[in-house]
């Protein structure tokens, strides 16, 4: 992948002057660079989708991982934990677009319908995200800069907008990919389906469903349509080999799984990065088997102990022997010796300790606390060393490529989910209960402990009850790595209830991005009538209506999610 990105960045370059054709009277031509007019459609794919896919995770697996409550940070932790976010700026989805809009551009020039399907589906992905986050956004006229000078200044689409076009575009690719047409495609430049069109076709369609279910509440009639229409075809993800998902190589840090100890050599943005009590307890409350693939045990599992002279141990044992002068090691060391069958324990006095400890195997961090840092008495507050009281992320996700690391885009898990939730409807896709079922099994089989499918689903706790609050908690759990639809089906719908921490910004979760400094600034009418559409809450605080705490269109007069 890296040479085919390698090989990318070129065509990346020669955009990028052609963006600024408008304020230039002449381009000079690079005898060593690649023409626009005879670029190969080949090589934009793979940067489109690598970034897309790296950016998606990114999100899913950092502050909206937070906001979803799968995570929380013992270090670093406001955007995390408080989400006390200031402005944010979307350039590098708008610089993909245009990436993108160049793909779509050369493929319909050569009539490669493969490569428009791609590049429409991809535009639709990229401007989800960002109506998603942000709300109102330059659509129609965006990435046209080198078209007309006022195109600079773009003016922002409604959501409506958007979601329409969004809609529009999809089915404009999935139309292309049901030619099975790949004239073209050379082999190696989908990163995503090696040129297989069915399998993109599944994805476009997913995709859609995904929207339809978005504007459920807008859009009635159209979402049951659209939806029922998808699910009469037959095409969309329906097992794990479906998802669109991206391998990470692990040569480099930009191509390796975020976080990866080999290129963070104090480790410290693995360490800092722990469960979320919310999800954590979620799964231990149903032997989930995910929770040993996603999560390790504490390092240090706290025993009471009635006898002890003192409310707690001061130092640690090692298999039930007190290690006089010790009271932590470090990760590396803790690692090892745990690997090698070590149990390491402190005890306390339940008596004499005032507190409450946590003595659970598996310890997550509640979500929006003050000082995570000293959570379950940790004698290393401060960011010294890891919290030794606390789960850390399961070793695999110490790695920077294989395996289970991947950025995922959408999945059948996600899928099937969205269709239990279309059958309790009452819409003609079948019913609740299968699709429920097909989402948890394929979520197992994602994380490679599908054998344990029908001792999980039977389980009181699992098994489909008829309520949404079921689907959309299995949902919530099958989105590990790619919290960003967790965030969104909760706006949606508030579910799970998920409670902001005691020391959230607000107390409530936010529902939105605050638009970035760079538009406020130089795109000022047009931010301030986006601004001005969004709807001020209680909870929007000193920031106005440019709060993350303000409503978009998409959750305006739905009483969602508070």
């Amino acid at each position: 992948m890296l040479k085919k990105i390698s090989k990318s960045v070129l065509v990346l370059a020669v955009m990028l002057v052609a963006s600024c054709s408008d304020r230039l009277s002449e381009i000079n031509e690079n005898p060593n660079g690649i023409d626009p007019a005879t670029a190969n459609p080949n090589l934009m794919m793979p940067e489109v989708m690598n970034n897309a896919a790296r950016s998606y995770l990114e999100l899913g697996y950092g502050d909206v991982a937070g906001v979803a409550q799968h995570i929380q940070h013992d270090g670093w932790f406001s955007g995390i934990n408080h989400y006390d976010w200031g402005p944010q700026d979307w350039s590098g989805w708008y610089n993909m677009l245009r990436n993108n809009e160049f793909l779509y551009k050369r493929s319909t020039e050569l009539n490669y319908k493969f490569h428009q399907g791609v590049a429409l589906t991809m535009r639709s992905f990229i401007f989800g995200v960002i109506t998603d986050l942000w709300g109102d956004a330059p659509y129609t006229a965006a990435v046209k800069g080198d078209q007309s000078n006022e195109f600079l200044k773009p003016a922002f689409d409604s959501q409506e907008v958007i979601y329409k076009g969004i809609i529009a575009d999809l089915k404009a690719a999935s139309a292309l990919f049901a030619t099975k047409d790949a004239t073209g495609y050379t082999a190696g430049y989908d990163i995503f389906y090696a040129g297989n069109p069915t399998s993109w076709q599944k994805f476009a369609n997913t995709l859609l469903l995904r929207y339809y279910m978005r504007v459920s509440d807008k859009m009635p009639a159209e979402a049951k349509a659209g939806i029922e229409a998808i699910y009469a075809s037959g095409v969309y993800m329906k097992t794990p080999a479906d998802d669109a998902v991206m391998n990470y190589i692990g040569a480099t840090a930009g191509n390796s799984w975020p976080g990866a100890v080999a290129f963070d050599q104090e480790q410290s943005n693995f360490r800092r990065k722990k469960p979320a009590q919310t999800l954590l307890n979620s799964l231990m409350a149903n032997s989930d088997p995910r929770l040993k693939v996603w999560f390790a045990p504490v390092y240090v599992r706290w025993v009471a102990d009635p006898t002890l002279a003192t409310p707690v141990d001061e130092f640690i044992r090692k298999d039930g022997v007190i290690m006089q002068g010790t009271r932590y090691l470090t990760d590396v060391v803790f690692n090892a010796e745990v690997k090698k069958g070590v149990k390491f324990t402190r005890h306390y006095n339940p008596k004499l300790y005032t507190g409450t400890l946590d003595t659970n195997e598996y310890v997550g961090v509640p979500p929006g606390l003050r000082q995570p840092d000293y959570y379950n008495n940790n004698p290393t507050p401060g960011q010294t060393v890891q919290n030794q009281h606390v789960s850390q992320l399961a070793d695999v996700y110490r790695g920077s490529s294989g395996g289970l690391l991947k950025a995922r885009l959408a999945s059948s898990a996600e899928t099937a989910f969205i269709l239990a939730e279309a059958a309790q409807k009452g819409w003609a896709v079948g019913t609740a209960a299968t699709h429920y079922n097909a989402g948890v099994k394929n979520s197992l089989e994602t994380w490679g402990v599908g054998s344990q499918y029908d001792a999980y689903i039977a389980k009181p706790g699992v098994a489909y009850n008829n309520t949404l609050e079921r689907i959309m908690e299995q949902k919530w759990i099958a989105s590990w790595t790619a919290a960003t639809e967790a965030w969104f089906d909760y706006r949606r719908t508030g579910l799970p209830a998920l409670k902001a921490g005691q020391a959230s910004a607000e107390p409530v979760l936010p529902v939105r991005f605050n638009y970035g400094d760079n538009e406020v600034n130089f795109n000022r009418t047009n931010a301030d009538a986006a601004i001005n559409k969004l709807e001020t809450t209680k909870h929007s605080g000193l920031r106005g209506k440019n709060s993350q705490w303000s409503k978009p269109w998409i959750v305006q007069g739905t009483n969602k999610p508070w």
